[in-house]
């Protein structure tokens, strides 16, 4: 994992098209804002949990598994 340090307004290019930029720091809380193209999904890790776990038994489901 790459640790970095930012202060507020400073950015992270990552690739080609990807902008994370601190946008607030309020105590121990830090707002990120992403910059992305479309086609590139951004979810919080907790969604991307939750959206793998749903799709889950879909896909189990249509390969004929129990």
């Amino acid at each position: 994992m790459l640790v970095l340090s930012r202060q507020r307004d400073e950015s992270i290019i990552i690739g080609d098209n990807v902008v994370v930029t601190i946008v607030d720091i309020r105590g121990d809380k830090v707002r990120v804002g992403i910059d992305a193209p479309a086609e590139i999904p951004v979810h919080r890790r907790e969604v991307f949990e939750a959206i793998q776990r749903e799709n889950r038994p879909a896909g189990q489901l249509h390969r004929g598994n129990p």
